[in-house]
Formats: C-alpha cells, structure tokens, sequence
C-alpha cells in the first residue's frame, strides 16, 4: 500500500511544481515548455528507456507479462477507436490520439515504485514498458504520422484551391515552409519509417540487446547516461503540470472522448488486464495483482508529447491524462485490497 502512495505522491508534487510555474511565471514557463518538449522526446526519455530495460530479465517478462500488456492495451485501443470513429464520428488524428491515451499507461515513473513495493519485482513494469516502446508505441506513432501527413496534403490541397491566386500562393509557400520541419510533410513513406526509427524505440531495442547479452557500459558513459535518464520524468511531469495553466478540463468540445477515455483506462483496462491475465494465462496471487495495477496506472505523459510533437489534438489527451491520474490511486488501493 505504501508503494502506490509514493508513486502517486511523487507525481502530483511534480505537476504541481510545473503548474505553479507557469502561473507564477509565465512568459518563461512558455519558453521552458517549447524547450523541454524536444529535450525530453530525444535525449532525456531514450536516456531512460535503455536504463530500464538494460537492467530487465527478458526470460522473466516475456513469457507472460509482455503478452498480457500487449492483449489488453490493444483491446483497450480497439474499443476506443470503435466507439469514438463509429459512433461519435471524430477525425482519425483525434480519435489515435484518444485510443492511444485510453490505454498507454504511465508505467515509466508511477510503476516502478507500485511494482516494487506492492508486488515485490520489477517484472511487470517492465514487461509493460517492453510491451508499449517496442510495439504499441511505433504502432501509435505510425497512424500520429499518416494523420499528419494527410492534413498536411488536404491543407496544400486547400490552399491550391483558393480563389485569391495571390494571397493563396503566398499562404501556401509560407504553409509549406513552416511545415518544412514537422513530422508531416515528407513522403508517407519517410514520415513512417522516421516514426518507427523515433528515439525511444530504439533506445528500448540498445537497453533490450545489452540486457540479452550482459553488456555494461563504461563508467565514463553509463553514469552520464544515468545522469540524464533520471532527468527524464521530473522534466516530462514539470511539462504536463506547466501544460495544465489556464486550461479547463472537460471542456464542451472534448467532453465525450475525455469521458470515453477516461472509463476505458480507468475502468475497462484493470478490468480486461484481471480477465485475460486470470482466465488466458492462469495467474492468481502477486502475479496477478501485478498485472492488474499496471493496467490501472493513469494515462502516460508520454502520450501528450507524442500527440503534440505530430500536431494532433491533445485537449482530451491532456484531460484524459489528468482524470485518470485523480482516479489512479483509489482504484490502485482498491485493486490492491482486492487481490493484494
């Protein structure tokens, strides 16, 4: 019980230091947010990433865990984009980027400390993390980057359209320049590939072959890679807290796929976890109290940096992200007295 406290604790402290700042200081808090989000998507969270799954007992995690994780966040993202493309006829670019917040948990920072002092190993944590950087992540990324690289295409279209020849002309050079940088106005292809190659995926893939064949970095390069993995989830919860300044959550516009998101991930996920985990693979005990807790950590940051960095949508991602967080630790408690 402990364990879930202090994650939780941690993390709120945290956002509420970023929140702070951005209301104390928000001219500065603007600029820190445009410089954290790059630091943190290259060289802070693939610093960690390879930490964590440098250290991982692949034998350990990828018998069970793993495909437990994979199962039941996918089932999780399915029924999001079923409901909210099918029913609620939202735009693909908000409704991958709601599926991917209804069930990509925030095992990086939160999981570790539940892991560790409710059920004893750092086995399901890292099974999740292995799941989400090596599959679900570049999976999510893929269709953050086919989204952008469709409204990159249908705003050319649009603007190669217009009836002022003039002011169209210059709109479209200027639009063209500006998107010059962004994730989606390469080739599809490109764009794709540049996704699937992004830096936390492949730090997982170093952490997971140096964990395979027992390889320890130098001092002189291990301690500074430490050094910076540990930065990693101060900076991304200070960005999330700073993100969270003069917004109202569950606003009008975004209300139904908040609501959505937020019973998928905080209520449907523990439940599918306990299912497959239960009825599929047998688990019972410890094993499955693991399982089940991962599955009931709030949404990851994480995905609001993706969302973000590809240009989508990220009003119900941030708000999804918030509720969950508030209904994080009393369905952990509750999880955790149920099968504890």
């Amino acid at each position: 019980m402990s364990g879930v406290l202090l994650g939780f604790a941690i993390v709120l402290v945290l956002v509420g230091v970023g929140f702070v700042a951005a209301w104390v200081l928000p001219g500065e808090a603007r600029a820190m947010q445009r410089g954290i989000a790059p630091l943190v998507y290259y060289i802070t969270n693939p610093a960690l990433m390879f930490l964590l799954m440098s250290d991982a007992d692949l034998g350990a995690v990828l018998r069970t865990y793993t495909p437990i994780a994979l199962i039941t966040a996918a089932a999780t993202g399915l029924l999001y984009a079923v409901v909210a493309g099918g029913l609620l006829r939202r735009p693909a670019g908000p409704v991958a980027a709601g599926a991917m917040a209804s069930s990509y948990v925030n095992a990086g920072n939160i999981g570790v400390p539940i892991a560790l002092y409710a059920v004893g190993t750092a086995a399901p944590v890292v099974s999740v993390l292995i799941a989400q950087l090596l599959v679900v992540a570049p999976v999510y990324l893929s269709v953050f980057a086919w989204c952008r690289h469709r409204a990159a295409r249908a705003g050319r279209f649009a603007a190669a359209r217009s009836d002022d020849d003039v002011t169209s002309g210059s709109a479209a050079d200027a639009g063209a320049g500006a998107d010059t940088a962004g994730p989606g106005t390469r080739s599809l292809g490109a764009t794709l590939a540049r996704s699937l190659a992004n830096p936390v995926t492949v730090a997982t893939g170093l952490g997971l072959l140096a964990a395979a064949f027992s390889v320890d970095l130098p001092a002189v390069l291990g301690q500074p890679v430490e050094m910076l993995g540990h930065a990693s989830v101060p900076l991304l919860l200070l960005l999330f807290g700073m993100s969270l300044r003069g917004q109202r959550p569950l606003g009008r516009e975004a209300r139904a796929e908040v609501v959505l998101g937020t019973v998928l991930k905080s209520l449907v996920m523990p439940v599918l976890a306990w299912v497959v985990g239960r009825f599929l693979f047998g688990l019972d005990g410890l094993d499955l109290l693991g399982v089940v807790l991962m599955a009931a950590l709030p949404t990851a940051q994480n995905v609001f940096l993706f969302a973000g960095h590809f240009r989508l949508a990220t009003t119900s991602v941030r708000d999804i992200t918030l509720v969950s967080m508030l209904l994080a630790l009393p369905i952990s408690l509750l999880v955790t007295l149920l099968l504890g």
